[in-house]
């Protein structure tokens, strides 16, 4: 189980695109999703390379929005899923895709490679935070778990797909943070996880701060618990927080609460902008309220986040 504050908790965000997880903060919506996949995926037969190509349970498959959740997150619960983004007009892809389906068809079913045209499925590109093909990313138990760009020589991609499929039987996941492996389980995030599961943000919220009013520096319960403020202060606005922010542009405590509802729906750069418009726009305690509620946002994403950095950038350009 992925617990908020992990290296990359991001790899939760919004499942049916993958942003999220990968948006700096846990999506709860997520785990009762990959959990509910993880249901499917036992009654599903396991996938086969005799099986046509582009049939359910090939060794390669054509992926779309419409078929990524069946085809690569359920799926992955029962073997690693590569993803291998393309697009016809890329000559480096050209070079790789065809050895990395020669090598998923020699893998006898032991993972799958999982196509996807980025141009043709541009919502997945951006929610997969596609900035340059080929790239490939692989997916084990609904989650990213490693990745490369670029057209790499045969040797090397068939060393990552090795390890990727040593790594679901134990070990190290190829291109995983070292640190993931050194990261002594706590007893005392179990609460706090049981608490996310069943969807109460309040005794999460409880359990990371008991954790941290014993142990201020403790390497995980700091973000996790940002993060929970973060879902519980999205929860309280609603989807009307929108309309009542777009009614009220110059309400900035209404911007905050809609930059919390995007935010805590996955909407990372909608809810970066948000706040950005209000700083260039306003001026004395509302541009205060906004630029510092805005770092809070960016501590929750993370700043690792190539989107944190851009928006860093923007708000530096605005103050001065």
């Amino acid at each position: 189980m992925t617990r908020p504050g992990r290296p990359d908790p991001r790899a939760q965000a919004q499942q049916a695109q993958m942003a999220a997880a990968m948006a700096g903060a846990v999506d709860l919506a997520a785990v009762k999703a990959r959990n509910e996949a993880a249901a499917r995926a036992q009654s599903a037969p396991p996938p086969s390379a005799a099986a046509p190509a582009g049939a359910a349970g090939s060794a390669v498959v054509d992926v779309t929005e419409a078929t990524f959740q069946a085809e690569v997150l359920d799926r992955s619960f029962q073997v690693p899923v590569v993803l291998d983004l393309w697009a016809e007009w890329c000559g480096p892809c050209k070079q790789l895709s065809p050895v990395l389906e020669r090598l998923a068809e020699e893998g006898g079913g032991s993972w799958v490679l999982a196509k996807v045209d980025v141009d043709t499925n541009p919502t997945l590109a951006q929610g997969l935070r596609v900035q340059g093909i080929p790239a490939v990313k692989a997916v084990w138990q609904g989650q990213l778990v490693a990745e490369f760009n670029g057209a790499i020589p045969e040797e090397q991609a068939r060393q990552f797909v090795t390890e990727l499929v040593n790594a679901t039987t134990g070990g190290a996941v190829p291109g995983a943070a070292p640190e993931d492996a050194d990261v002594a389980e706590d007893p005392r995030l179990d609460a706090a996880e049981a608490a996310l599961e069943r969807g109460d943000l309040a005794a999460a919220e409880a359990a990371y701060r008991a954790i941290l009013d014993a142990e201020p520096d403790h390497p995980e319960a700091g973000l996790a618990l940002r993060q929970v403020q973060l879902f519980r202060r999205a929860e309280e606005s609603g989807p009307d927080a929108l309309a009542l922010a777009d009614a009220a542009p110059d309400d900035v405590p209404a911007q905050t609460r809609a930059a919390d509802f995007l935010l805590g729906t996955g909407n990372v750069e909608a809810a970066f902008d948000r706040l950005l418009d209000v700083v260039r726009r306003s001026a004395g305690e509302d541009r205060d309220l906004a630029r510092r509620h805005l770092v809070e946002l960016f501590a929750v994403v993370g700043d690792d986040d190539p989107r944190v950095g851009t928006a860093r950038r923007q708000l530096t350009a605005a103050l001065f």
